[in-house]
């Protein structure tokens, strides 16, 4: 057992340039639907799509209905032009979206909005 007076300074916390920050709400819409809409979009309409809920997810409402939207913008572009169209697309239309959902800050309504 080591002596009381020995040093603890590997359990200092890490300073300020170590300490990661918060993804904001705007980001982290953004990086979920085009990742759901990536996972979905490959998975194709048939047997093998993916049939999860919003919550399963783990998307609020309203990035539900912004997945929605562009999924049903990207299939249209993947059927017209190909999937990196419809990538490029997606990544375009969920930053555009997100931005302006998040444009007064944070949406409120309750945690699920």
């Amino acid at each position: 057992m080591p002596p009381v007076s020995a040093s603890y300074t590997h359990l200092t916390p890490p300073t300020t340039a170590e300490t990661p920050r918060p993804t904001p709400p705007q980001q982290l819409c953004t990086d979920l639907i085009t990742h759901w809409a990536g996972v979905i979009l490959g998975a194709g309409e048939g047997e093998d799509a993916v049939r999860l809920d919003y919550q399963a997810m783990g998307l609020s409402g309203g990035q539900y209905e912004i997945l929605l939207a562009v999924l049903t913008d990207a299939r249209a572009e993947q059927r017209a032009k190909g999937p990196d169209a419809a990538r490029e697309l997606t990544a375009r239309e969920a930053l555009r979206r997100c931005a302006e959902r998040h444009r007064s800050g944070v949406p409120t309504g309750g945690p699920w909005q």
